[in-house]
């Protein structure tokens, strides 16, 4: 099931399908530890002596977004036999670890109604139902359910007055399916305590008369002792829940708005996925500034692990969005994060926990016999790329001072002593998609940028001697790049060498992401072998279907959807499309052309959910999401493509007003 929503606050993070279900809880980490094993939280209704739940497929999804510019829903869904309409506003507090959600229960017919709302709660606490236990708390009328020092608490209103019905029980062991089944006869056992691979559910009962609407709200605190979801509650409680989700919207409305820009002549549309992306991003990043891939545990179900990691890569080019955008301070944390967990020769490793612990990985020590580092080393050189890209647009000189030593310095030496001096490349190492070992185009592109920002700094803090001497290799990647990767006959560059019984051989595999060489300035966009490359990857990666987009590299087989061929070389991503978007505004002469560009972005507004959630990929025929959802990624993607927008287009004006 996709996730429509994310809602956090860079400690807790609860993900949400279209239809209000719980799907995933993170905490202490956004990305770490989801408490919720695949089942949703079910929420269902008692009246007339009917029940069901909001899973089912009579309730009509109306609405299903975010109220605008803020990470508060909203959602609508219809039963039209009962004529009972369900309104749902929800987010996570923009401070402290509480989920809130406010249900407007809404009676189209012609009597008044008694209604009983009952919401489930499935834990897994630390991902196991093993050692679980869910008691009432009669201090408080509530629910909390703990291990060791992971505490939930769970509780409720209407009309000033709390749950009227509770239960804990046991699930899915022996006969056991769940207390959720205890609520579908309209009454809960009252059950005090459960333990062991446990679940719970709670009620309120409403009285709704005929054409009027009733106001239910539900949440639920996270802590590490019991005392502390105890003072969250009283929190809630004492401050009124809607009062807190009044203030949850006015907060993350205030903040999307606060680097307000010139938007050009960009439609509403295209700012609205703008504003909905920066809050986004926002989700997935940790408070100890781990950035996170996403955080969609669906992809379990395809494969035993997840995207619940920070890629120093993604990390870095996310927080160049970011930065972009005005977010300096909201970034500043993944740097000094980048610097905690690197490794004492230079490098960071291929992903980490949102902890800072080393995530899982792929990629051996040995091959072949040989040894290697098993890293990609694009990612320790564009974190440096971006860092001064960071400091170039703000000039907050404290950040890199303070990163000098302990991450400049040392990134730099890195790159500058990882590399083969016959070919003037890189060492090999991972691609960025993290499929090949060799010496790639893209790596090489990143490992130039992040030498002459290594060059930048030393210059900007008096190192003379060290910034010549980073120039020198980066001047050096550039020339093996061009004398090496440039294939005469093709009149492209390739996507990298492999070595092929002790040979270096180009592999002329058609690869979007060659496009690096613009993005991190290789080359300057008006080099004809710039230009006749990415114009001929655009013709072979190009999805020729209806879905349209770019796929990642051709034979690209990662969650494809259909066969290979030449209509479809591979599944279209948000991130690949977008790269050739940015490239098609670099290269607009007039305004005319520029505009004719937007097309890109409004297709990606197209293929957003209703929620403004991007995926990783789409299904080329369908265009229905592929892979995770929300990808940070791909929302990162779209600002830079909107800021590449909005840059050429004031450029492109100017030109002309100076005519004029």
């Amino acid at each position: 099931m996709t996730r429509h929503f994310a809602l956090g606050n860079g400690k807790m993070l609860v993900n949400l399908d279209d239809r209000g279900m719980i799907r995933d809880v993170y905490y202490p980490y956004v990305g770490q530890w989801n408490h919720v094993g695949g089942y949703p939280f079910r929420i269902g209704i008692w009246t007339d002596g009917q029940f069901s739940w909001l899973t089912e497929s009579v309730w009509e999804v109306n609405r299903c977004r975010y109220v605008t510019h803020s990470l508060v829903t909203d959602i609508s869904l219809k039963h039209e036999v009962w004529q009972l309409e369900i309104e749902m506003q929800a987010g996570v507090h923009q401070r402290d670890c509480i989920f809130l959600n406010g249900l407007k229960l809404i009676n189209h017919g012609s009597k008044q109604r008694n209604i009983r709302l009952y919401f489930h709660q499935d834990l897994s606490i630390d991902e196991s139902e093993v050692g679980d236990t869910a008691a009432y708390y009669p201090d408080l009328h509530s629910l909390f359910h703990y291990k060791k020092n992971r505490y939930f608490m769970f509780n409720g209103n209407q009309s000033g007055l709390g749950m009227n019905e509770y239960s804990t029980g046991i699930k899915r062991f022996h006969q056991a399916e769940g207390t959720w089944r205890d609520a579908e006869n309209g009454k809960l056992s009252c059950n005090p305590i459960a333990q062991g691979s446990v679940d719970s559910a709670i009620a309120f009962h409403v009285e709704v008369e005929a054409g009027q609407s009733a106001q239910v709200h539900y949440w639920f605190s996270a802590g590490s002792q019991l005392d502390e979801v105890v003072a969250l509650d009283q929190y809630v409680r004492e401050n009124r829940p809607g009062a807190l989700l009044d203030r949850i919207r006015i907060y993350w409305q205030k903040w999307s708005s606060k680097c307000e820009m010139d938007a050009g002549d960009l439609e509403p549309s295209l700012l609205r996925l703008y504003r909905q992306s920066l809050l986004l991003v926002r989700t997935q990043i940790n408070t100890n500034g781990a950035i996170v891939a996403a955080n969609d545990s669906e992809i379990l179900a395809y494969n035993r692990d997840h995207y619940s990691y920070m890629w120093p890569r993604d990390g870095a080019l996310i927080a160049h969005a970011m930065s972009q955008a005005g977010y300096h301070g909201t970034i500043v944390p993944f740097f000094h994060f980048c610097a905690r967990h690197m490794h004492p020769s230079g490098y960071l490793h291929h992903k980490y926990n949102p902890d800072g612990t080393i995530g899982s990985s792929w990629h051996p020590y040995i091959q072949n016999g040989e040894k290697q580092l098993p890293i990609q080393e694009d990612e320790t050189a564009l974190v440096l790329h971006v860092l001064w890209k960071d400091y170039e647009r703000h000039k907050v000189i404290e950040l890199p001072q303070s990163l000098y030593k302990i991450l400049i310095r040392k990134a730099a030496a890195f790159l500058e002593t990882y590399w083969l001096k016959d070919l003037s490349l890189p060492y090999p190492s991972y691609d960025l998609w993290e499929e090949r070992y060799g010496i790639h185009t893209f790596t090489c592109a990143a490992v130039y940028a992040g030498l002459l920002a290594a060059s930048n700094f030393c210059n900007l803090f008096g190192d003379l001697p060290s910034s010549e001497q980073f120039r020198e290799r980066a001047e050096e990647v550039q020339n093996g790049i061009i004398k090496h990767l440039w294939n005469e006959r093709e009149q492209r560059f390739a996507r990298g060498l492999i070595q092929i019984e002790g040979t270096w051989k180009q592999d002329l595999t058609p690869e979007s992401s060659i496009i690096g060489l613009y993005l991190f300035e290789v080359l300057p966009v008006n080099d004809s072998r710039l230009i006749q490359t990415i114009d001929q990857l655009r013709s072979q990666l190009q999805v020729n279907t209806d879905i349209g987009g770019i796929a990642r590299y051709s034979g690209d087989s990662y969650f494809l959807s259909g066969d290979l061929s030449d209509r479809v070389p591979g599944n279209p991503w948000i991130i690949c499309t977008l790269w050739f978007a940015m490239w098609d505004m670099e290269v607009a002469d007039s305004l005319e052309s520029l505009r004719q560009t937007k097309e890109h972005l409004h297709w990606t507004v197209r293929h957003a959910l209703s929620s403004d959630v991007l995926p990783e990929q789409l299904h080329p025929y369908e265009g229905t999401p592929l892979s995770v959802a929300p990808l940070t990624w791909s929302h990162a993607t779209y600002l830079m493509a909107v800021h590449t927008y909005i840059r050429r287009y004031q450029e492109l004006s100017s030109s002309i007003t100076e005519d004029i």
